[in-house]
């Protein structure tokens, strides 16, 4: 036998073997289920109307809870006549709940339950939107503080980040406290003043309620939502963050004499920071599957095509390929890897002036598996020998803990919003932005972040962008799910 016929056999009969491996591995693909929910009883709750409902997040739209960069800019007299709406608008809860104004103005509203032995549930909603990009007023279909109603949706700056979770709460708290609903369970409603911004209201909230010995079962805050676009799964998903990335914001800066512009030295701060600025950014962070991104596509694969399936059945192989396809969307990438984003820039007063400093922004959101002095070890060593000073302009917040998807938190969670949507399965996910929720990582057991409505991949670019709006028919569904999740958890 010749010697290339023995190699054509060999080559045969390893693809053989190969493939013998693949398809076994993909047959037995077995990964960790999320919790089995089918213990979980969903009882009726009251009716709420909708179209009511729709007029108070139409109104609450209206005031304008601003969070400018700068806090001086901050109309703080809006928050206060919003806190007052609500009191107005709901006193129900107002009666039933105890309310408590933190700092500058986070709410914290309680409902005592009647076994203090059992730990509580938290619901967060934060009062404030970003502001309107100046000149975009006329991008919008309807004015961004009207809360028009109209095209069977709520329109205006906040509707979906995060009035329309707030209104949503504070409808279904008002509609069980009228039914006569007492809880077993205590509920706390937290409310950040200024999420937006850093959310020092919340964390001034947790640490509150963390001196008074409070323990709590879960956290649900805004983060995740249910999605009908999952790639190779015909129908809705519900998309559960379990955990959410870190947040730090290193400052790069350069110094030089300065001096007239007629008479440039080779040492310029401007040159010197836009090549730091270049050197970091082109120095990313390694792509990697990891949880609970690795985990949701484990679960996804269960119920996708057989193609999917074999692919992550046999990470050992297909994993670069699973990685390049993820990489080639924005979001698809950022789940991966820490991300590396240059922001803001300042150097010369005056067009003329060289600059003695020149300073720049780069915000970094910090995967679950590192740390902020990973971020600056990494940053320093991209650098090297550029004459830069690197300083965080904040300290930073790591990545929080990765929640349980086997807890009584999120089978209550899970099958709450199920009960709205067929049954639909529900996945861990990872949350690319940040919360107010990572401020109670101290006093509660877990933490999960998701609106309960249903949304389009391009519903993502109305959050802080033109025309933010949500249909009236998805605002309802929220609703309905606060009420059997509050229901279900503290009954």
């Amino acid at each position: 036998m010749s010697m290339i016929r023995k190699v054509i056999i060999a080559a045969g009969a390893l693809v053989c073997v190969l493939a013998a491996i693949i398809a076994i591995r993909t047959a037995m693909f077995n990964p960790e289920p999320t919790a089995n929910i089918d213990g979980i009883k969903i009882d009726p709750v009251p009716k709420v109307d909708i179209a009511t409902a729709a007029m108070r997040l139409g109104q609450i739209i209206q005031f304008k809870t601003i969070s400018h960069q700068d806090p001086s800019e901050n109309q703080t007299e809006e928050w206060s006549n919003q806190q007052r709406w609500l009191e107005l608008t709901y006193p129900t809860v107002a009666k039933t709940m105890h309310r408590e104004i933190v700092g500058v103005g986070t709410l914290i509203y309680s409902w005592e339950g009647s076994d203090q032995a059992l730990p509580a549930i938290i619901l967060m909603a934060h009062q404030d939107v970003v502001p309107i990009e100046a000149g975009s007023e006329k991008a919008w279909k309807y004015p961004p503080f009207s809360g028009q109603i109209a095209d069977d949706a709520i329109w205006g700056r906040g509707a979906l980040d995060d009035k329309g979770s707030l209104i949503a709460l504070f409808e279904s708290l008002d509609a069980l406290a009228k039914s006569g609903f007492s809880p077993r369970r205590t509920i706390y409603l937290v409310s950040g003043h200024d999420e937006e911004v850093g959310g020092s209201g919340a964390q001034a909230a947790a640490k509150l309620l963390e001196s008074r010995g409070v323990k709590a079962q879960f956290t649900l805050d805004e983060g995740g939502a249910v999605s009908s676009e999952v790639p190779s799964i015909n129908g809705p998903v519900i998309m559960i963050g379990v955990a959410e990335k870190g947040y730090a914001t290193l400052r790069v800066a350069a110094r030089t004499q300065g001096g007239h512009s007629s008479m440039p030295s080779h040492d310029l701060a401007a040159v010197n920071l836009a090549k730091a600025i270049v050197a970091i950014n082109d120095h990313p962070f390694r792509s990697e599957l990891r949880p609970p991104v690795s985990s949701f596509l484990a679960l996804m694969a269960l119920q996708s095509d057989v193609k999917t399936r074999m692919a992550i059945a046999n990470r050992w192989l297909f994993e670069g390929a699973i990685v390049n396809k993820m990489a080639s969307t924005a979001p698809g990438a950022a789940m991966l890897h820490t991300t590396i984003a240059p922001t803001m820039l300042s150097a010369s007063p005056k067009e003329n002036v060289l600059p003695q400093m020149a300073s720049a922004l780069i915000n970094y959101r910090i995967a679950p598996w590192q740390t902020s002095s990973d971020i600056m070890k990494q940053a320093r060593e991209a650098v090297g020998g550029i004459p830069v000073e690197l300083n965080w302009n904040a300290p930073p917040h790591e990545p929080s803990p990765v929640s349980s998807w086997q807890s009584e938190g999120w089978k209550v969670i899970h099958a709450s919003i199920a009960s709205e949507f067929q049954g639909a399965p529900a996945y861990p996910a990872l949350v690319l932005g940040t919360t107010d929720s990572r401020y109670f990582k101290n006093i509660s057991k877990d933490t999960y972040r998701i609106f309960p409505a249903l949304l389009k991949s391009s519903d993502s670019i109305l959050v802080h962008g033109n025309n933010e709006h949500i249909k009236i028919n998805n605002f309802g569904r929220a609703i309905a799910i606060y009420e059997r999740l509050i229901v279900t958890a503290t009954k």
